[in-house]
């Protein structure tokens, strides 16, 4: 039986499956070759009374067979040793109910189990296959993305899986075990990707709108600056949000972005009303006290004048928004005010206080040293109190 059970089996198609099969009969065919095997038939009928029988009440072929077999033992057995000492009967009667005790609860491998234990292996490597590659992707990413990455790195795993296993049947379990863990795998990955996405978007999210609270008070009003405030945040949210999460924080986005150029406008018109109305009244100063350039002063004044009388004549100062002048005003405040180059908004105190020191400078050295100059030079009317020589005709 045991020779008839580890014959080859013909291949004559050449199954791969038939090979791998054919390979584990020869390895067991090695331990087969030293095995003695006969029957022994039925003892009794009543299989539940034969342990309170006697011989005399069993087969008696059995009987017979049973004394052929215990002859047989007791002419190749030999001295079993475990753990280095030598077993009498009753320990290795011990032993033997052990091993039987472990057959039956299946703790020893059998031959199918053996198999199964190699393609848990291999198992094991496909996922790790799997795993690496998809660790090679840095999260988060847009779902088609990682959708795609996972297929290439399944395609990957099934190949490996494909060429390493045994057995057919086995194989086939082993597969359906392995699509389970590539799902469990994957669905981590989701999550992880939907969390990194979420997280990522929150964080551009949150700088836009501080952004945007920051254009809000502004020192100088200025709507190219807040323009460029705007489409910079928002290229660099579409830019850096990416994943499954960027649909939900783009209409998020749109709708903050637009309640923030909305208040902007709605402000913007009377915070620069009144920076002009300041900004004429200092070049006012400016031009009388500091430089004494009449011309300066003139053009402060009228542009004083015109912001105080033309809201006072027309009742509010909304009707002068619509004014062709209000919008050259603008267009030359928003020149001055903020540029690529440089932004006032930034460096309007600095440039104040470096202005202050170079007038102070101009008016207390520059004078000291006008007043000098002249005092070099005799003036008309004291050389003429001084000279001794006579006034000709």
């Amino acid at each position: 039986m045991v020779n008839e059970a580890l014959r080859r089996v013909p291949n004559d198609n050449g199954d791969k499956y038939i090979d791998e099969v054919n390979q584990i009969r020869d390895s067991l065919a090695v331990m087969g070759n030293n095995s003695t095997a006969f029957s022994l038939p039925q003892p009794h009928l009543q299989r539940t009374k034969l342990c309170e029988m006697e011989d005399k009440e069993l087969e008696p072929l059995y009987v017979k067979r049973r004394e052929q077999l215990k002859q047989l033992v007791a002419s190749i057995v030999k001295p079993k040793i475990v753990q280095g000492r030598t077993l009498n009967g009753k320990d290795f009667v011990s032993f033997l109910e052990q091993i039987l005790e472990a057959l039956n609860k299946g703790e020893i491998p059998s031959t199918g189990s053996l198999v199964e234990i190699f393609n848990k292996a291999i198992l094991e490597r496909c996922l790790k296959v799997y795993r690496e590659k998809m660790d090679g992707l840095g999260l988060p990413v847009p779902v088609d993305k990682l959708q795609e990455v996972h297929e290439v790195a399944n395609g990957e795993a099934r190949i490996l899986f494909d060429k390493q296993h045994f057995g057919k049947h086995h194989a086939a379990q082993s597969v359906l075990k392995l699509d389970d863990e590539i799902k469990k795998v994957y669905r981590n990955f989701l999550l992880a990707n939907e969390y990194q996405s979420s997280k990522l978007c929150e964080a551009r999210f949150s700088e836009c709108e501080d952004k945007m609270d920051h254009l809000q008070v502004l020192k100088l009003p200025s709507m190219a600056k807040f323009n460029a405030g705007f489409t910079h945040c928002n290229q660099s949210f579409v830019k850096d949000c990416v994943g499954p999460a960027k649909e939900n924080y783009e209409r998020r986005m749109s709708k903050m972005l637009a309640k923030s150029r909305a208040l902007f406008i709605k402000e913007y018109n009377n915070k620069l009303f009144n920076w002009l109305v300041t900004f004429s009244l200092v070049m006012v100063v400016i031009g009388r006290f500091v430089i004494k350039f009449f011309l300066l002063e003139i053009v402060a004044w009228v542009m004083f004048i015109f912001l105080e009388t033309y809201t006072r004549m027309f009742w509010s100062a909304e009707s002068l928004y619509y004014n062709p002048a209000w919008h050259i005003i603008v267009s030359s405040w928003e020149t001055i005010v903020y540029s690529p180059i440089l932004d006032l908004d930034r460096w309007a105190i600095p440039i104040v206080i470096m202005l202050a020191f170079a007038v102070l400078y101009w008016r207390c050295l520059g004078g000291k040293r006008r007043r000098g100059r002249g005092s070099l030079l005799p003036l008309y009317k004291n050389s003429y109190k001084n000279s001794s020589r006579p006034r000709s005709d």
